[in-house]
């Protein structure tokens, strides 16, 4: 009973995997080129999907992607060469992994302003605990009313 379970679950485990979408008309001969070519693709963003690499993606536009890296390869063009025709054609948005520039600072920078300013409210919050006026002794005629009220309770 319990390897039932485990051999379930295991092919549960297998089959949520990464499924790379490569069909095998795509893939190229050369096992060198092949390999680049993957890397790449793992770059870009699936423009249909939004949120998968053209590697993993079923999209045909992905597809189109996948045979136009392999295509921009075979005919002699580095990976830089690669990507920065992908991004002229497509814009940045089809690089998973956005590039540190000036138009994407905010991109980058952002989280790091947003706890950064997180941080600074909380120290101001706590300052001013600190700093709040603690409070005044009581007056003669309050401490008498006091002690009358305990006397009598």
């Amino acid at each position: 009973m319990i390897n039932r379970v485990l051999i379930a679950i295991m092919a549960f485990w297998l089959s949520v995997g990464p499924s790379h979408a490569v069909q095998p008309d795509e893939v190229l001969a050369d096992p060198v080129l092949e390999t680049r070519a993957r890397n790449l693709s793992m770059q870009f963003r699936c423009l249909v999907c939004q949120n998968q690499s053209i590697d993993d993606s079923d999209a045909p536009l992905a597809r189109d992607l996948r045979i136009l890296i392999r295509e921009r390869l075979t005919a002699g063009d580095s990976d830089p060469q690669v990507v920065d025709h992908l991004v002229s054609r497509y814009g940045e948005f089809v690089l998973l992994k956005p590039r540190f520039a000036s138009h994407t600072l905010v991109l980058w920078l952002g989280p790091f302003a947003i706890l950064l300013a997180g941080f600074i409210f909380v120290l101001h919050k706590r300052r001013q605990q600190v700093a709040a006026p603690s409070e005044a002794p009581l007056s003669g005629e309050e401490a008498k009313r006091l002690e009358k009220i305990l006397k009598d309770s």
